[in-house]
This record gives structure tokens, C-alpha cells and sequence, in this order.
């Protein structure tokens, strides 16, 4: 196989040599949106990334300049920066971006199986080779056109479709659950956070209605947030076992240690040991992006090899209080009955800044302790099911990605494969 194509050598028995443009031609059919409208709109923000999948749609009535109108069953895939892997098969007629190619396959390519050659590796290589554009790069229909392919006969189409399609429903049955989860997840954070499990009288109180034991003490009470260090850039080294904690690090109340890591040498988990973090710390991010939600982030340490450093836009969570249990702290600070009053007191026109000094005057439940227990615990049972979901999409994920190569490339026969990973994983 060549690079930035899909020719095979040798051929197998019944493929054939071709050009994309052989397989598919490209919808240009233009339309103007009505005002008030309601047919389906497509933009590149509707496109899952990586992955054969919708994320959303819009409507033509919240739209104004000229597009596409496309079929279902029609290819929509995205020439804005390719390398996003933006690309779906449409099951119902719209109209798309202009940032979108809609292809429509022709009579000796099955359009399920297009839908997954757009998201090989060699399209994709090659659709990156042809962009133009550094702040934009875009590629283009006379370049995607000349991709040369060896397309399977349209019997071994449909089968490779079918194995791929399998794998796909599995994993979106599980990303279904994890979402299913989630809602359920916050929608009990909002009624244990408000009624207990008791069953009690409530009372009014400054942050809502709560159970009628329960207390409400201002943070500054119960906790202590401790600031982190403003390391220097200027010392930091290309690798090593010491890593700085940073504000992008926590993101959607995970940590994520490969975003952006930036090292510092090991002596200063030594020097700065007021600031080297442990096992089962609570920290905050404490800046985001002024009008958005990425900000406030809490996270629950889990062990690390890693001596982990403290930054100066991060809070570390003390509990100073012994009724309070942390992992109820932990479930509060996610709730929407904590954060609905946080980020009113960011500061900041473009980036907002929350200030540890504002954040003291806030409000902080405390059942008895026996309950906060009880509470904590509904709550890890959920992130305990959407862990081992979450695993279990890993899995199904490498196991598309890796199909995806192997059949395209003919290294692997539809004949006689059998899968299985998705047994119980995908609904009939």
C-alpha cells in the first residue's frame, strides 16, 4: 500500500483499483434558508469528532447565507480541518455548512461502506495532504476526488459495513448508558441535596429549600482553601517525575494529566513540599472562560506515580471540620445547589477568576454525618457504573478503530470473523 492512498498490493480477488471520484460524486445542490423554516441544518458543530456520528442539529430558520441540500443516505463530511474526522452518513434529508463535502455514492459502492472509508487513515492522511489555508485549512473536492482506493465488490461492501455498523451501535448503546447515568446522577444530586433521605420537613434557607436538621455554615467555617504556587515557567524541564497540577488538567471534574503536562525537576517535591498534592485531595480549578461553565472544576485525587505540583490557579480543599465528610464535600461542590452560587462570584470580562476570599461567604450543607455517608455513597455507586461502562467503550472504540484499518486493507477477512467483545454489548 502506498502513502495518502488505499491501493493494495497484491489486490485481492474481486477488488478493484479506482478513484474516489469513481465511487461517489459530490452533492452541490444549493439552498437558500427560509425564514422561519424548520428543515434540518447541519454544521460542523454537529458532527461528532473521530467517530460516524451526530452530536445535534439545527434548523434553516437560525441560519441566513446559502448551503448545501443533501439526501439521506448521502456522506457529509467535513473539509474544515479534516484531520477532526468529522464525517456522517445522513439518515434524513437537510441542508449542511459549506464547510461540509456531501457525497453521494455511486451504483458500484454501497453508501454504508463510504460512510466508513472517509474515516480511514489513508483518506484522512491524505485529506490533510491536500488542505489549504494555515488559520483554516480546508480541503477540497477536485483534490478529494483523485483518491485512489482498492474497493471491495459491493457482497464485501455490505459485510464490512455490517461488522463496522455492529461495532458502532455497541459503543453508542453504551455511550447511551453513560448519558442516561449522568442525568440520572444530577437529577438525585438535586433532590438529596434538598430533601435528604428521610423524608423530613424542609426549611428555606439562603441557598434553598433543605432538609429541616440539617445546617447551612458558610465555607469559611468548615473548610480551608489553600492556594497553590506560582511556579516559574522558565524552570520547567522536558520530562520528568514531577508534574505541574494546572486549572486545564481538570477538566469536566476529571483530571487529565496528558493535556498539556508540564514537568518541573524532582527536587522540587522536596523544596515545594507544601504544594505537592496527595492521594484523595480535593482541588479546584479557579479560572475559566467568562460567560462559560469551564471553571470550578472539583476534583478527587487518585494515586499517582507522579510527585504532583500545586499551581497557583488551582485551590486545594482542606476540611477543617470533622462532621463534615469528604466525599459528601466532594458530591456538593458538583451539585447545581453549590455552583449555581459560585459562579456569580467569578470576576473577570473575558476570563473569568474565581477568588478563594468571595468563595469563604458561601454556603456548605451538613446533615449528620451518618447521612452525608448514605449520600456520598448513592453517588460513587453511579460514577462506579459509569467507570466500568466507560471501560467497556474504551474497549469497543479500539476494537472499531482497529477493524476500520484491518478490513479496509484487506489484512483481516470479513469471512468467519467473529467478535466476541460485543456479545450483550449492542441491542439487536
Amino acid at each position: 500500500m502506498m502513502d495518502a492512498n488505499l491501493i493494495l498490493d497484491p489486490l485481492p480477488s474481486g477488488w478493484k483499483n479506482c478513484q474516489f471520484g469513481d465511487i461517489c460524486k459530490r452533492v452541490k445542490n444549493p439552498y437558500k434558508p427560509v425564514e422561519g423554516g424548520e428543515t434540518p441544518y447541519v454544521g460542523l458543530e454537529h458532527l461528532a469528532q473521530g467517530f460516524p456520528s451526530f452530536v445535534g442539529r439545527g434548523v434553516e430558520s437560525e441560519i441566513r447565507s446559502s448551503k448545501t441540500a443533501f439526501k439521506a443516505g448521502d456522506i457529509l463530511f467535513g473539509k474544515l480541518r479534516p484531520y477532526l474526522r468529522k464525517a456522517v452518513q445522513a439518515d434524513f434529508d437537510g441542508i449542511c455548512s459549506t464547510d461540509i463535502l456531501a457525497f453521494r455514492n455511486a451504483e458500484c459502492c454501497k453508501s454504508d461502506f463510504l460512510k466508513y472509508l472517509v474515516h480511514s487513515d489513508p483518506f484522512i492522511d491524505y485529506a490533510k495532504s491536500t488542505t489549504s489555508g494555515v488559520q483554516h485549512p480546508r480541503t477540497s473536492w477536485p483534490s478529494l476526488k483523485e483518491f485512489q482506493l482498492s474497493l471491495p465488490p459491493l457482497p464485501e461492501q455490505k459485510k464490512i459495513a455490517h461488522i463496522l455498523s455492529t461495532v458502532q451501535r455497541a459503543i453508542e448503546a453504551q455511550e447511551r448508558i453513560i448519558a442516561t447515568t449522568t442525568e440520572l446522577k444530577k437529577a438525585l444530586m438535586q433532590k438529596l441535596f434538598t430533601e435528604g433521605l428521610r423524608g423530613e420537613p424542609q426549611k428555606e434557607t439562603e441557598i434553598g429549600l433543605v432538609p429541616e436538621r440539617w445546617e447551612v455554615v458558610e465555607l469559611d467555617d468548615v473548610i480551608n482553601l489553600f492556594a497553590g504556587y506560582a511556579f516559574k515557567s522558565k524552570e520547567a524541564v522536558p520530562q520528568s517525575n514531577t508534574q505541574l497540577v494546572r486549572m486545564g488538567n481538570l477538566n469536566q471534574n476529571k483530571l487529565d494529566l496528558n493535556r498539556k503536562p508540564i514537568y518541573f525537576p524532582d527536587s522540587y517535591a522536596t523544596d515545594h513540599q507544601r504544594f505537592v498534592l496527595k492521594e484523595g485531595d480535593l482541588i479546584m480549578s479557579l479560572t475559566g472562560t467568562s460567560g462559560k461553565e469551564d471553571y470550578g472544576f472539583t476534583v478527587k485525587l487518585p494515586k499517582s506515580e507522579r510527585a504532583l505540583l500545586l499551581n497557583q490557579r488551582v485551590t486545594r480543599i482542606d476540611i477543617t471540620d470533622s462532621r463534615l465528610q469528604k466525599d459528601f464535600v466532594h458530591y456538593f461542590l458538583l451539585s447545581r445547589k453549590f455552583l449555581d452560587f459560585l459562579y456569580p462570584t467569578a470576576k473577570g470580562m473575558k476570563q473569568a477568576n474565581l477568588s478563594t476570599h468571595a468563595m469563604k461567604k458561601l454556603k456548605v450543607l451538613l446533615p449528620a454525618k451518618e447521612e452525608q455517608e448514605k449520600i456520598a455513597n448513592c453517588f460513587k455507586s453511579l460514577d462506579e457504573k459509569i467507570a466500568v461502562v466507560g471501560r467497556k467503550t474504551a474497549v469497543l472504540q479500539d476494537l472499531f478503530r482497529t477493524l476500520l484499518h484491518e478490513l479496509m486493507t484487506a489484512k483481516t477477512s470479513v469471512h468467519e470473523l467473529e467478535l466476541p467483545q460485543l456479545e450483550g454489548a449492542a441491542p439487536p
